[in-house]
Order: C-alpha cells, then structure tokens, then sequence
C-alpha cells in the first residue's frame, strides 16, 4: 500500500479536486529551484556515499530530532555532534530504532509527509515506518546508499534539480565549492554569503572573526572603511564560485541608516565588545542597510531572516551549539524595522530584498502591503515552522489580495535534509495548484491564468529573485 495518497492536499470538493490535479500535472515534472538551503557542498565535491539511513535522516534534520528531544530523547543519544564537532560513538543503528520506534510523534505533521516521500519515491519503500519495520527499513536503505545511483550527484539528478544554493559562512574558504567545479560536473552547486559572524556584535568571537575577515581579504578591518571594503572583497570572493544573494540571520527586522561617524563609533565599540544590546541592534540593523547597497553594486539578492528567538535553550547551545532545534518564533515590526532601509533603498528596481518571518501574523497586516508598495521587496514564502501544507495556504491567503503572487519570490527550501527536497518541492506544488482551484472555483481567477500562475510559484519567480 502506499505511503502517499496521489491526491493529497488536493481540495475535498470533487470539482475542485480535479482542477487541482490538472494544474499540478503542469507543474509536477518542472526542475526544482533550490535558492536558499543548508545542504554541505562536501556531499557533490567528493560525492562519497551517505554513510547510514541515519546520517541521511536524523542527524541533519532538526525537524526530525527536534521532536524526538520534546519527548525526552537526548541529542546525543541521537548520535548530534557536539558544538566542538565531536559526538558520542552512537551506533547509527540504534539511533535509527530510537527514530523508527517514535515515527508515530511525527503524524500530521510535515515532516510525516516529507519522510513517507522519501521513503516511498526516493527509496521505493510501500510499508509504514514502526518498531517492527525498523531493522528491514535501515537493511534496505543502507544497501540503496551503497549502489551509484544513489551517490549524492546522481540524487541530485534525479530530483531534476537546476540549481541548489548551500550557505557558508563570510570566513568560508569554499573549498567544497572549488572542487565541484574543477570535478567538471554540470550540477549547478552555488554558495550564499552568510555574514552573521561578522557582523553581530554578539555573535561569539565577533572582534576574532574581523580580524579574521581583513586576513582573508588582506585589507586592514580595524578601521570602519576597511571594513566594508573587506565585505566587498568577500561578496565578490562568492560571486566567483556562483553566489547570487547573501543570507541574513537576525534577531529582530531593525534597519537603520546611520550617518558615518555614529556607524564608525557603534563598530569601534563592538571591536572592543562594549556595545550594550540596544547598540549591538542599532549596529546590525545599520549593517543591513550596507549589504543593501552592496547589493545594488554587486548584484546579490538579500535575505533577512528576521522574527527567530534563536538558540533558546542555553542548555542546547552550549552543549550542541547552533541550529539544534530550539529556534522559536517571536514578535517581529517589519512596518518600522524595515523603514530605514526603505526609506534608503526601498524604491531601488534593480535590488530584491526578500524578509523571512516566522510571525506569520504581519503577512496580512505588515508585510503584503510593503511588499506591494515597495519595488525591492518581495515576499519569502513561508519559513521554518510555516513550511507546511496549513502553513502555505495561509501565507496565500494573508498576502495575496494585497502583494498579489508576482510580489513574492517562488518557494524555496531551507533544508540540511537532501531527500526532502523534492518532497518539500512536491508539496508546495501541490498546496499552491490547491489555492490556484479554488480561486478559479469561485470565479475569480481564469483556469488558462491559473495554470501560468502555478508555473510561475513553481519556477519562474524563484528564478527571477535570484537572478539563476
């Protein structure tokens, strides 16, 4: 029996439901844009097996082990590395049991949807995942990791993906990067410039790491002007190996615009780590607005990720460090955060800035209606806790009316779980071809409009925001 219903997130309306699928038939086979994810670049350069069905699925997904630690599993139990990088000697084994006998916390979630995909179209695998099914589930995924097709580029391939971005860090040397393209592979593997090292005061070792950024760039970063010079020298560093957009992580969406002196003043102080938290906002926020014009010199999309109480649990980062699953969403003012930066740039037509938000409640009341004003906004689609069928519909039905679709920038992503790729893809596809239904079942959209819309969401637009 299947894992997947070939309707699911169709509309129940049997009319409905059929317009659903003939939109969705147009779209389903289209290559995957991937511009924004978490994938390891390693995987394509060396293109060495996965090692086990649990490196595959467990330990890289903090959707998975986020879940299995709220009902008391620890990390390290689940074989997590370390903030060091070192991990317990788990076997994989044992942490696939662990996952398979708690594969029941993850109904109607869609993380069950993404892994009963993979488990069926990735691996041809048609019965359900329990403590019964464990052993001869790890048995078949592991004799599948060992054959060609299922190396890293093969599965690339296969999942029909044009482009996939990774994101590394400002001080990267992008080593992974430079291999796969001297390998003379074809795959499209692009880097994403990740400044947050650099650029929070708080971040740990801020004054180590610009030190760090003026060696790499060989340009003095102890003054202001050096500084930023060693970010453009940076930017253009990942421009070479395929970086179409940088990536920002922060707490909060404040902009600012400063003038050069109080800039130059906020930076001096986060060098010597006596920035207060008032100040250390003040400076990424004005940082923000830099990368912005950065980007209408260099070309790159710029991201915010802003709205994430991130590392919540202190207990977790200390032990395990960064992206460990305790990232929590919180209130977030776009209107007023952003309007530095907008009042800066926001009219610019050769910039895209696209915000991220995990208060998906200022989609309908704060960020539709700057996106649908401002001509260098377009709209992310929904991130992190968001990404799911409920959480898609939502975001449609909060923006729509006032940003429209072609104020928003497709669907991407943002994954370290390479199987779900084309599952996450598939179900955005196919919550989208269910939206598009329904408004042609109410007479307010024409099914000829529909299904170039649906394209559009699928393809077209991602590749616009990205300039891929």
């Amino acid at each position: 029996m299947p894992l997947t219903h070939p309707d699911r997130l169709f509309p129940s309306d049997p009319g409905e439901r059929d317009l659903a699928r003939r939109l969705y038939e147009g779209v389903a086979d289209l290559p995957i844009i991937s511009p924004h994810g978490h994938c390891d670049p390693r995987w394509f350069a060396e293109n060495k097996r996965f090692p086990n069905p649990a490196e595959l699925f467990v330990v890289p997904d903090h959707y998975v082990f986020r879940m299995l630690v709220s009902q008391g599993v620890t990390l390290t139990e689940l074989g997590v590395p370390r903030a060091d990088g070192s991990r317990s000697e788990i076997d994989p084994r044992k942490v696939w049991r662990i996952f398979a006998e708690n594969f029941h916390l993850f109904r109607g979630t869609p993380s069950e949807m993404w892994l009963n995909h993979s488990f069926e179209h990735v691996f041809g695998i048609d019965m359900p995942l329990n403590r019964d099914t464990a052993d001869e589930y790890y048995d078949h995924i592991d004799a599948k990791l060992a054959e060609d097709s299922f190396l890293p580029r093969a599965l690339f391939e296969r999942f029909n993906i044009e482009a996939l971005a990774t994101t590394e860090g400002a001080l990267d040397d992008l080593k992974w990067h430079k291999m796969i393209r001297q390998s003379g592979w074809k795959g499209q593997v692009i880097t994403t410039y990740r400044p947050d090292a650099v650029v929070d005061p708080d971040y740990e070792g801020f004054a180590e790491n610009v030190e760090k950024l003026g060696e790499l760039t060989r340009i003095p970063t102890t003054s202001w002007g050096g500084y930023l010079e060693a970010h453009r020298a940076r930017r253009a560093f990942f421009k070479e190996h395929g970086a179409t957009a940088s990536d920002h992580g922060h707490p909060t969406a404040r902009t600012e615009d400063l003038d050069r002196e109080t800039a130059k003043a906020l930076f001096l102080k986060a060098l010597d780590g006596k920035c207060s938290p008032e100040e250390a906002d003040a400076f990424r926020g004005h940082m923000l607005t830099e990368m912005a014009r950065m980007s209408l010199e260099d070309g790159l999309t710029l991201q915010i990720h802003a709205g994430s109480h991130r590392n919540h649990s202190a207990t977790v980062f200390e032990a395990h460090g960064r992206d460990k699953g305790f990232d929590i969403p919180s209130r977030t003012d776009w209107v007023n955060g952003l309007k530095p930066l907008l009042g800066a740039v926001g009219t610019e037509r050769d910039l895209t800035i696209i915000p991220f938000t995990l208060d998906e409640t200022t989609y309908g009341r704060e960020l539709a209606p700057l996106a649908g004003a401002y001509p260098a906004l377009r709209l992310g689609p929904p991130w992190w806790f968001f990404d799911s069928p409920e959480g898609i519909r939502r975001f449609r039905e909060a923006t729509t009316e006032t940003a429209g679709f072609y104020n928003t920038a497709g669907f991407n992503d943002d994954t370290r779980a390479f199987c779900s790729i084309p599952a996450r893809h598939d179900v955005s596809r196919r919550c989208d071809c269910a939206y598009l239904a329904g408004l042609v079942a109410t007479g307010r959209l024409a099914e000829d409009a529909a299904h170039e819309v649906a394209h559009d969401l699928t393809y077209r637009l991602a590749k616009e925001a990205y300039r891929l």
